[in-house]
């Protein structure tokens, strides 16, 4: 009797501590440096949280493994609705990429909301004499080994982007991991790296100064708002790379938290000031229901799944 009691009363303190939800500060956790395009994002989200629930919703930057740092720091967190995981395509990835793991993702986080999709640019130095995808393919076949492509880390989207290009292609391409793209740009810029496959965001500047070359976009068809870069998948067909970015918590919270944080989010994806910046940003709100953001997570791991396998790319 007196632990029936106790259960009830834990469940109705629990409860109540959900319906107040958020009774102090959030952390949103991201496991990228600050300043990409994860951060970017999720800070403008941050500010909308912020102002719609009533506590502050603060970044903590936890940059590494790519992404996997912060991935388990947060599943190792009280499951309370206060330490909320910013998912990355990479979380895809790694379930795949990864030979080891600490953690299962999709077994161990709860999906909350899902927050923008984007696509990449391939990007050149200039100093590649290749000004299209067909140019370029046949000057790396010419020159194997000798070009090398930067990444925002090993078993990021963009590595990935590159494995596959370079699996569909029959390129010989070197990898050359860092800590984030912002870190790659240096390099690429001087030369000593000759292609990157970057977000929109961060790229484009590069491009429309000259100080890089774009060859093509990772989505299926050329971007409305980039009409002159072509598709990647027009000289490689079927060739496809695209990115995202959502919420998660460590599993177990409470639906009704759950729920709260995926309305405020779907609402700030609506609010036209928010849509406006996104769309400066080139990517694309990406609105979920907690479940229908749940089954996305694991199409996207099984679509990079294959994407990994097809590159015969591997982490430790």
């Amino acid at each position: 009797m007196l632990r029936i009691t106790l259960a009830i009363l834990l469940t109705l303190v629990a409860g109540a501590a959900s319906a107040q939800y958020p009774a102090r500060p959030v952390k949103l956790i991201v496991g990228f440096a600050a300043g990409g395009p994860t951060d970017i994002l999720t800070r403008h989200m941050a500010r909308h949280l912020t102002e719609k629930l009533g506590q502050q919703f603060v970044i903590e930057n936890k940059p590494g493994a790519t992404g996997n740092i912060a991935t388990e720091y947060v599943i190792t967190q009280p499951p309370d609705g206060y330490t909320i995981l910013v998912t990355t395509t990479a979380n895809a990835i790694n379930m795949t990429f990864l030979q080891k793991s600490a953690f299962n993702f999709l077994r161990d986080m709860e999906p909350v909301a899902g927050l923008a999709s984007f696509t990449y640019l391939m990007l050149v130095n200039p100093g590649v004499p290749a000004k299209t995808v067909p140019e370029f393919i046949a000057y790396a076949k010419a020159n194997p080994g000798k070009i090398n492509f930067a990444s925002g880390g090993i078993g990021s989207s963009n590595q990935l982007a590159a494995e596959l290009f370079k699996a569909m292609t029959g390129t010989d391409l070197v990898h050359v991991p860092y800590r984030g793209n912002a870190a790659a740009y240096a390099d690429l810029l001087s030369g000593n790296i000759q292609l990157i496959f970057a977000d929109v965001a961060s790229g484009l500047p590069h491009a429309q100064s000259g100080a890089l070359r774009a060859l093509g976009v990772t989505a299926p068809t050329r971007l409305a708002t980039l009409p002159d870069i072509p598709a990647i998948a027009e000289t490689v067909p079927g060739y496809e790379a695209n990115g995202w970015y959502g919420f998660a918590a460590p599993k177990g919270t409470p639906a009704d938290v759950v729920a709260k944080l995926n309305a405020a989010i779907n609402g700030g994806l609506a609010h036209p000031e928010l849509a406006a910046r996104f769309a400066q940003l080139e990517a694309k709100p990406l609105e979920f229901t907690p479940k229908d953001y749940g089954a996305f997570l694991v199409s996207e791991t099984e679509r990079w799944g294959k994407a990994v396998k097809a590159s015969g790319a591997r982490g430790d």
